[in-house]
């Protein structure tokens, strides 16, 4: 049980990480500008950053009654496939060192961290996905929400290292592995998507068959 909740934290981390945005933004352009050493700490901006959003979601989601989280895994596995399908249409349209066009914000960990506080996704990913499978494998043991927990983390801020390295050692070989990924993110996206919409109906057609 505590191996499924660690490698839904470490396969979801991974397909974020790789995923365009602006923080993955920030720390391409950071890296160009100042080097991958001096960017690398910036990525642990999401652990730092997604702390408020944690203790909120779950606050919020604690006064809902058990079974609301499976209506929020059925949302979330549709926000899944949507994520997916972004992904899939990052991975064919995408054009080498297109995001370095951007603006690339404050040169510190800081600067990070007030990206991902204004970025949508940390949110919606712990109200949808993150958030109802914690309460749910902490409330039958609480080495499942730990495992998934420590799990997404620690792959989150390994996959953002790893990018950041990435680009700064081998520019021209750094685009073509960065498409390769999000070809990647997007099948475990689209496959946990799945999975998620599954468990959700199956909650529903139990329940519709034990009050009828």
């Amino acid at each position: 049980m505590m191996l499924s909740y660690l490698f839904f934290g470490i396969s979801y981390a991974f397909a974020a990480g790789v995923q365009p945005g602006p923080l993955q933004t920030y720390f391409i352009s950071q890296t160009l500008k100042n080097g991958w050493k001096k960017t690398v700490p910036a990525a642990l901006a999401p652990v730092i950053s997604d702390i408020p959003i944690v203790i909120l979601v779950l606050f919020i989601l604690r006064s809902f009654p058990d079974s609301f989280a499976y209506y929020l895994r059925l949302v979330g596995g549709f926000f899944l496939i949507y994520l997916a399908y972004k992904a899939f249409t990052s991975w064919r349209n995408y054009i080498a060192n297109q995001e370095l066009t951007k603006n690339s914000g404050k040169q510190t960990l800081y600067g990070a961290i007030a990206v991902n506080l204004l970025n949508p996704n940390p949110y919606l990913g712990w109200s949808l996905i993150l958030g109802p499978l914690f309460l749910e494998g902490w409330k039958v043991a609480p080495v499942n929400g730990i495992a998934l927990v420590s799990g997404f983390y620690l792959t989150l801020v390994l996959t953002m290292s790893g990018t950041i390295i990435l680009f700064a050692l081998t520019r021209k070989l750094g685009p073509k592995i960065i498409k390769i990924l999000l070809g990647l993110s997007a099948l475990v996206l689209l496959l946990f998507g799945i999975y998620q919409i599954w468990l959700g109906i199956e909650f529903l057609l139990k329940n519709y068959l034990v009050n009828h």
